[in-house]
């Protein structure tokens, strides 16, 4: 008898599955839950935390947390059309602890000047899901 393991699917399984914890750790942690957010696994692998609040100064846009796996985190409106169009981008880690995330999110909300960066930070190419998974908590 013989056994073939393919180690990719093993890595894109695992990774999968550990980035829909941290999605939901910072789902929580921004005080939205888990069902709020979805991932999208094409590549460049992206996921999406709709937010229960607006900003004073866009009223009649839904506010957003968006991520991919390229430039991390970025605070974002939905225009009319349903797309995201980003006010701010995190930068520094493609995979933040949770409570950076809520920092930057409650900066974006107060209106700091100097939360986050204007232009998206090419943080890591896309792909290689191996070497993201020591960032990611397990189980």
């Amino acid at each position: 008898m013989s056994i073939s393991i393919d180690f990719g699917r093993d890595t894109e399984f695992s990774f999968e599955r550990r980035l829909r914890g941290y999605l939901g750790a910072v789902a929580r942690a921004v005080g939205v839950g888990p069902e709020s957010g979805t991932i999208d696994l094409d590549t460049p692998v992206s996921a999406y935390v709709a937010l229960d609040w607006r900003l004073r100064r866009f009223p009649g846009h839904d506010l957003a947390l968006v991520w991919d796996e390229v430039h991390g985190w970025a605070v974002a409106l939905e225009d009319t059309g349903g797309d995201a169009v980003v006010l701010a981008y995190l930068g520094g880690e493609v995979l933040p602890e949770p409570r950076a995330v809520v920092r930057f999110l409650a900066a974006v909300r107060a209106g700091d000047p100097a939360a986050g960066l204007l232009e998206a930070p090419v943080l890591r190419a896309a792909g290689h899901h191996e070497e993201l998974l020591g960032a990611l908590p397990e189980g």
